[in-house]
């Protein structure tokens, strides 16, 4: 978002003008919407020494934990005690990643690896593209002023060619489908259906925000080097699984949107006889 200085001129509202302040965003006064810093974590303590002090401006912090060993839950609940912290056995990042947006409560959700390769003061750069209207805002490490410092040769080859075909199967012109660092609007997180529980569900919520009808997005995002340990992605394994992911769902159709939930009637009140029974439908209507 974005509010004019003294002279005029437009400057970034940053992310500690949060929560519920109203900004003016083009002479008109808006509120930042709050927002969920989503995390996966299995034995990260070390990495979020790095990143928690960084997510002091997040309304809320909701860790979910494969049942580390070295001390991360202990870790995460010393530096921010309100922070939600679900533990579940390591089933995927896709599995983690679910049970995270389905536990937030914000406005808006922002997805990111333990691991310190994506950094929060990127945040401003999703949230307000979602401010201006977008659903789905996903980052791309070849945007202008994007970049990797992780990616080897044959990551990024192989993450070039699934790109490719994913723009040619879902008529998209992404630059960057296999990147994580992701945010979006709560009220679209059951739209997009999510059923992965690997490396996959990066690529998953791409191709069903399309399905979905979504207004998508891509932001520039420079993506650093993990900081300690070592990462559980395997290039071949969830290469195959994202092509299998893909290619999957294309052949599904379009996602509806949920049905939305029946307005509960008064207590007392009896239908009219031109009021319906009930909000089904059935084979002779």
């Amino acid at each position: 978002m974005h509010t004019p200085d003294a002279t005029g001129a437009s400057r970034a509202a940053p992310l500690a003008a949060r929560p519920g302040q109203p900004v003016n965003v083009s002479g008109h006064a808006q509120r930042w919407p709050s927002v969920t810093a989503v995390i996966p974590t299995l034995n990260e303590a070390d990495n979020l020494r790095w990143l928690m002090p960084r997510l002091s401006a997040v309304d809320e912090v909701v860790i979910v934990d494969g049942q580390s060993t070295d001390g991360t839950v202990e870790y995460v609940l010393s530096v921010r005690p309100d922070a939600t912290v679900i533990v579940e056995p390591p089933t995927g990042k896709g599995s983690a990643m679910r049970t995270g947006m389905a536990a937030a409560t914000s406005e808006m959700i922002v997805m990111l690896d333990a691991d310190g390769s994506m950094d929060p003061a990127e945040f401003d750069s999703f949230l307000a593209l979602l401010c201006r209207g977008y659903d789905f805002v996903k980052g791309t490490r070849y945007g202008c002023g994007g970049g990797s410092d992780d990616l080897t040769g044959l990551r990024r080859l192989g993450n070039s060619l699934l790109t490719a075909l994913a723009n040619r199967l879902y008529r998209q012109n992404w630059s960057d489908l296999c990147y994580g660092y992701v945010a979006m609007r709560r009220e679209a997180v059951p739209r997009l259906r999510l059923e992965s529980t690997g490396f996959e569900i990066e690529t998953e919520m791409c191709v069903n925000a399309v399905r979905a009808g979504l207004r998508m997005a891509e932001v520039a995002s420079h993506e650093t080097e993990r900081r300690f340990g070592e990462s559980n992605l395997n290039t071949f394994r969830d290469g195959w699984r994202v092509l299998k992911t893909m290619v999957r769902l294309r052949f599904r159709g379009r996602l509806d949107a949920p049905p939305a939930p029946p307005v509960p009637l008064p207590v007392g009140h009896q239908a009219a006889p031109w009021e319906p029974a009930a909000f089904s439908r059935t084979g002779t209507e």
